[in-house]
């Protein structure tokens, strides 16, 4: 009964983007078949479910009301906005069934995310805030700062600075719910992994707020060592390393005490000075990030197209810094084509002493547009949905 959905997920790789509200559509429907003919372990998907408590009756819940009510809560019946009163919790007496199909679905997923960890250290990802319409920011109404989003002042490489669009927490408010969320958040990524990158690992220190309605915003600061010790024993209690995103404009001491506490710092090509042979052992070395221009962005100045489509000005004198400093890193001269400057940006990376070392598909296959251009949001630009130029299977 499945092979018609696989075969039009197959099809979708013939799409110019990715498609993922059809994905979604093909693998809901797989996974509705799935539960409705029962062939799983019932006893084992039970006792998980009762391990996980809380939270994930409230995350199955959540869901039977998106599909009600459509995404995004604030646009949902007022009464629906709290988790906790009459009328979510009559949604929950109502509908059991559709609550225990979306625990399942969360139990398909911890299986497969044990069985692809089983083997590599794989790293999760943090990412620096959450959907102010998802689940998150539902459950955690009372300790973000929903008419404020955060973001990043003019620099350099964003010469109009950035709007995430991401609610903050409010510093005192997460210090008096005893920091659950953000534990809550650590513990829920290290399941199965070997590591963590913490994104904006800065925003343990400071955030840049940014008031809704305005175009201004000021730093907040955050309880950095209470955090920085919750880190700490989450990551010792998993046996998993931690990688802090320092990148950016980085407030003095903040590398110092990231790597007093054995954190791995992140050392990219396109922002460092020094040479890879002087990079430091306690760090994640690449050439670029999901965020920055790719290889053959910056070497064919394609880039500068991309920003100027996407509504972001073009900052041609920012693209021939970091075209300098790939040229530098790779040791190769002026007129070097693309794929010299990919392999000699490696081999130098390959050949520091940092502990992990990245690479990115997008510079293997040569692609030129990034998977994101920061500040862009909407119509302004299909991020994250940039396929790679063949399937995974084709790599």
């Amino acid at each position: 009964e499945l092979d018609e959905l696989a075969e039009a997920g197959r099809a979708l790789n013939a799409s110019r983007l990715d498609e993922r509200r059809r994905a979604m559509a093909l693998k809901m429907r797989a996974l509705e078949r799935t539960w409705a003919h029962g062939v799983f372990d019932r006893t084992a998907f039970a006792a998980w479910r009762a391990t996980q408590g809380h939270p994930l009756e409230r995350w199955a819940l959540f869901c039977v009301l998106a599909e009600r009510h459509g995404p995004g809560w604030q646009s949902w019946p007022s009464a629906l906005h709290d988790p906790e009163g009459p009328a979510a919790r009559q949604v929950a007496a109502e509908a059991p069934h559709r609550i225990a199909f979306h625990a399942w679905v969360q139990w398909c997923f911890e299986l497969q995310l044990a069985a692809a960890s089983a083997e590599v250290r794989r790293i999760a990802d943090l990412p620096v805030g959450v959907d102010p319409g998802g689940f998150d920011a539902w459950d955690w109404q009372d300790q973000l700062a929903m008419r404020a989003t955060i973001g990043v002042p003019a620099d350099r490489f964003s010469t109009e600075g950035q709007d995430w669009g991401t609610p903050p927490f409010i510093p005192h408010r997460l210090r008096a719910a005893g920091y659950r969320p953000f534990i809550e958040t650590i513990r829920a990524q290290l399941r199965h992994a070997g590591g963590l990158r913490i994104d904006h690992v800065l925003g343990l220190f400071r955030l840049w707020w940014i008031p809704r309605g305005t175009a201004r915003g000021a730093y907040v600061r955050y309880p950095t060592n209470e955090l920085l010790e919750i880190v700490a024993l989450e990551s010792h209690l998993a046996g998993a390393l931690v990688i802090g995103e320092d990148l950016g404009t980085v407030p003095s001491g903040v590398r110092r005490e990231l790597s007093r506490r054995r954190m791995l710092s992140t050392r990219l090509a396109l922002f460092e000075r020094l040479p890879p042979k002087r990079y430091p052992r306690l760090a994640l070395a690449g050439v670029t990030t999901h965020d920055l221009p790719t290889v053959a962005g910056i070497m064919t100045g394609s880039d500068l197209d991309d920003q100027a489509a996407s509504g972001v000005r073009p900052d041609a004198d920012g693209l021939a810094v970091l075209r300098a400093r790939l040229l530098a890193a790779a040791r190769v001269a002026e007129d070097a084509g693309v794929d010299d400057v990919v392999l000699g940006l490696h081999a130098a990376l390959a050949a520091s002493p940092s502990a992990l070392v990245s690479a990115t598909l997008e510079d293997a296959l040569r692609v030129e547009r990034r998977p994101n251009m920061p500040g862009t949001l909407g119509a302004q630009r299909p991020n994250w949905s940039i396929p790679l130029p063949v399937p995974v299977e084709d790599l």
